[in-house]
């Protein structure tokens, strides 16, 4: 599936990338690309050969956030942001999604961003969350993402200034995961992407599901959640097939 908005490339060794694809207006979140990202991501979830997913933009942004432009057209105001939620999209894929960011990453756009599991960006990406500045306040689960994802004090000064964080800060802070130069930012995607399609299918998915899972628990409970899950998952293992994996570890080095 692919669109003048939204570019998908599906691969056959289990990924996909894709694409924001309105570099004109940096990628903005018009109402007609929401649709398009929520529609592709339900497909490629319930596309068993498709494990993990990749996004990213193209020009020089990740994404600016929401296209302002259709504010009152939406829909009852800000209502019409919450039809078409791409982050509720992303947080049902059940695989890792990988953020690619290539620039610019802008309030709708880091909330956008804070939807994937793990994030790469190219250097000379800024990122800030300028809510505040324009008078609204974060609907997709930026205010909760933001300060699981960097802490309390961090996610306060993101939120109260709005000011711009460089590529460097965002990974001395935690938001990212890894900064590289510009034409390593898809090949780092891809390879983090292929060392998690190394796993047995279903393996990673669940691990992902669990981390989620127990993340917002109590300890005691979030400990009980891990036991359950693992002896479910985990007698369905036999040695046999612990030993052979184990073999394919060792020969990966």
């Amino acid at each position: 599936m692919s669109g003048s908005e939204l570019l998908t490339e599906i691969s056959d060794e289990g990924w996909a990338v894709l694409r924001l694809n309105r570099p004109e207006r940096l990628n903005t979140l018009s109402v007609s690309l929401r649709k398009a990202l929520v529609a592709a991501v339900a497909l490629l979830e319930a596309d068993p050969a498709v494990r993990v997913l990749i996004l990213t933009g193209t020009g020089r942004a990740f994404s600016a956030g929401l296209e302002v432009s259709e504010w009152d057209s939406a829909g009852a105001a800000a209502a019409g942001a919450w039809l078409h939620d791409p982050v509720a999209a992303l947080r049902g894929f059940s695989g890792p999604v990988i953020g690619a960011i290539n620039g610019l990453c802008v309030t709708g756009g880091l909330e956008l961003a804070l939807a994937c599991d793990l994030l790469v960006a190219a250097q000379g990406a800024r990122f800030a969350d300028t809510h505040s500045r324009v008078g609204l306040l974060p609907g997709w689960g930026g205010s909760v993402r933001l300060a699981e994802r960097i802490g309390m004090a961090r996610a306060t000064e993101m939120a109260v200034t709005a000011r711009f964080l460089s590529d460097q800060e965002a990974l001395d802070w935690g938001l990212i995961n890894h900064l590289v130069p510009p034409e390593a930012l898809l090949p780092t995607a891809l390879d983090l992407a292929r060392q998690s399609l190394a796993a047995p299918a279903g393996g990673v998915e669940a691990y992902k599901a669990l981390l989620r899972n127990g993340a917002g628990l109590p300890i005691d409970q979030a400990l009980a959640l891990e036991r359950e899950t693992a002896i479910a998952l985990n007698s369905q293992v036999t040695a046999v097939e612990i030993q052979a994996r184990i073999a394919a570890l060792r020969g990966r080095g």
